[in-house]
């Protein structure tokens, strides 16, 4: 009579076969315990499904001469002839200007507006007055650039408010809206102005952890207020604004269409026709440049992805918390 051998390796086999029918469980069980919040985060995940992803697929026009007829799949194939005309023709050193010079104004004066105000909002003793000032911060971020646009042209135009008091004490009228030489103050200014108070949220959520012990110790050792904030505030949220600086880089390239869009005029072109204002008027203001606009977008979009990627690896060498990856 013969005996089978003994399997040793058997019993070590099945606990591999079960791991992942555990881990599949534990899985299954962790999205049961937390179903409310993906259920809340489900309408998220479909728009951008159906808004940013799904779009991604028409990116092939920009490699194709697009038309109607043909559709994306039976369009004649050019590669890259969008992207050299592009770069080769005289619009791309223009546009390309107007938009890192704005996009560098308003990065060099509006991304350090937020966290000064926010500064200045938590320096701030008075309650009442603190909760005031931040609603008020906060109203323009909800108003369309059309409206604010508005109220621009009833201060800055001919018959505005700043021409009539200066008629008033003999001096002569400025066209604001109409020089380019005022042209990128105001766009920055009013764009600062809109956005202050709703970029200053996150900073002020992050002053809140400030050691109060370390700047009550610091009053002691006698620094004054402006040492304390030198020294304890600032670098206490020091890997919020690199990291805040980062996210900005992505969208430099973006200039704020809308804003744009309702300050454009035929005599301040030269200095505020950008990308996003570019690809508007060659995609759909013209006939059949649907793929031409395409490769122009796509253009950017790499541009900015570059610039996005670099800033963050500057960052994480710099300091490892104040990156994004």
């Amino acid at each position: 009579m013969t005996t089978q051998p003994l399997d040793l390796n058997q019993p070590q086999t099945v606990r591999s076969e079960r791991k992942p029918v555990k881990k599949f469980y534990k899985k299954l069980k962790t999205i049961q315990r937390f179903s409310s919040l993906y259920l809340l985060f489900l309408p998220v995940f479909v728009f951008y499904i159906v808004f940013s992803y799904a779009p991604m697929g028409g990116v092939v026009i920009a490699f194709k001469n697009y038309t109607f007829n043909r559709g994306i799949i039976g369009s004649e194939w050019v590669g890259l002839s969008h992207f050299e005309r592009f770069i080769s023709n005289g619009d791309f050193w223009v546009v390309f200007k107007n938009t890192f010079l704005l996009a560098l104004y308003r990065m060099l004066f509006g991304f350090p507006a937020p966290i000064i105000f926010a500064i200045l909002l938590y320096e701030l003793r008075f309650a009442k007055l603190k909760r005031l000032l931040q609603t008020v911060s906060y109203l323009p971020h909800f108003i369309s650039w059309v409206v604010v646009y508005g109220l621009m042209y009833n201060f800055f135009s001919i018959e505005g408010i700043i021409n009539q008091v200066a008629l008033l004490f003999g001096s002569d009228a400025t066209n604001f809206l109409g020089e380019t030489r005022f042209f990128r103050p105001l766009f920055v200014g009013s764009s600062i102005w809109k956005e202050v108070g709703w970029g200053a949220i996150i900073y002020l959520a992050a002053l809140t952890n400030v050691s109060s012990e370390l700047l009550e110790a610091a009053w002691m050792d006698g620094a004054n207020r402006w040492q304390r904030l030198w020294h304890i505030t600032l670098p206490s949220i020091r890997s919020i604004i690199s990291i805040m600086f980062v996210l900005s880089f992505g969208g430099i390239l973006s200039v704020s269409f809308e804003q744009i869009l309702v300050m454009y005029n035929p005599i301040v072109s030269s200095v505020a026709d950008v990308i996003d204002y570019y690809i508007y008027r060659v995609g759909l203001l013209q006939a059949n440049n649907y793929s031409y606009a395409t490769a122009v977008g796509l253009f950017r979009s790499v541009l900015a992805l570059m610039i996005v990627l670099t800033t963050n690896w500057v960052a994480k060498k710099i300091e490892e918390e104040g990156a994004i990856w």
